[in-house]
């Protein structure tokens, strides 16, 4: 990348991060809005993959269809497996099940997740500041997990933020895993591919809940909120996030990615769906103090940053 192409490209790349984060955050006090009380959480996965795999379609209108290779084909079907389906399950079951505060910041230890399993396959060796940050960010989410439920805490629930960690868990995997698989075609063409494997293996399963859903139920502000995580939160962003890559070090993308939990509290105080409690601040310092000395014991072009993932 050349400084030219980055001055070229000027503020977009900046302004696409800057929107698909602000829109990943809007996930957390929605989801928590619609799901249990009127949409189940298999439903609202089914619906949601319907949706993406659509619109990861919509593409083929002015770009051609990539080929993909045989061997290929069983990688994106572990992919769907993973992301499109495993991980929407977990983080749909685990924010019926806890509160939006928690869950976004559950989430930000997707870094020291990668971290941890790139250690354990042997691609990543541990240094005495990655080492630092892991228990710093580790410990922080285990006391969130363990406020669940505590005193003022009536809110958050022990089994729905360890549903989060495994989600973010699930997120960590696939970026490690699969990253080969991103890099060698398209980001159009593996969204197509793992949204449409994972909607068609899902729909069985959702579709009876999708069809007895009581919409009559739902008042403006949960049908509004319900069309916004249907539609807004999985392709778009994505493809935003892709784009943002080309000109800016993964280094800049993770450190947007800070944005999310602060705009998920803002939002869920401001919509009534929770309350910010001082141990939470302070459990989340340590994941984020956690994080930063992780991405700052890589140099700029480490292969584990910010890797382009699906949502």
């Amino acid at each position: 990348m050349t400084a030219s192409t980055t001055s070229g490209a000027g503020l977009r790349p900046h302004l696409a991060l800057l929107l698909c984060n602000l829109i990943w955050a809007c996930d957390y006090p929605f989801y928590n809005m619609v799901l249990g009380r009127y949409i189940s959480p298999v439903a609202m996965v089914s619906a949601s993959l319907i949706v993406t795999a659509l619109f990861s379609l919509i593409p083929l209108l002015w770009q051609k269809s990539e080929k993909i290779e045989r061997s290929d084909i069983k990688i994106m079907f572990l992919a769907a497996l993973v992301m499109g389906i495993a991980r929407k399950l977990l983080l749909m079951y685990g924010l019926s099940r806890t509160s939006p505060i928690d869950g976004s910041i559950i989430e930000t230890v997707v870094p020291l997740l990668v971290l941890a399993i790139s250690v354990v396959i042997g691609i990543d060796r541990f240094t005495r500041l990655k080492l630092a940050g892991l228990i710093l960010g580790m410990a922080g989410a285990v006391a969130v997990i363990l406020m669940s439920g505590d005193g003022g805490h009536e809110r958050s629930d022990m089994s729905g933020n360890l549903m989060i960690l495994c989600c973010a868990f699930a997120t960590a995997f696939y970026m490690v895993w699969f990253k080969k698989l991103i890099s060698k075609y398209r980001v159009t063409t593996v969204l197509r591919w793992v949204y449409c494997f994972a909607a068609l293996i899902m729909f069985p399963f959702g579709g009876y809940d999708i069809v007895h859903t009581d919409y009559a139920a739902m008042d403006t502000h949960i049908v509004l909120a319900a069309l916004f995580v249907l539609t807004v939160p999985t392709y778009l962003p994505n493809l935003m996030l892709n784009y943002s890559l080309r000109y800016v070090q993964p280094t800049v993308s993770s450190i947007y990615t800070y944005l999310q939990p602060i705009i998920a509290i803002l939002l869920s105080v401001a919509l009534g769906l929770d309350r910010l409690h001082g141990d939470t601040v302070v459990a989340a310092l340590f994941i984020f103090v956690g994080v930063a000395l992780v991405i700052r014991s890589y140099s700029a072009g480490s292969p584990l940053h910010g890797r382009p993932h699906l949502r």
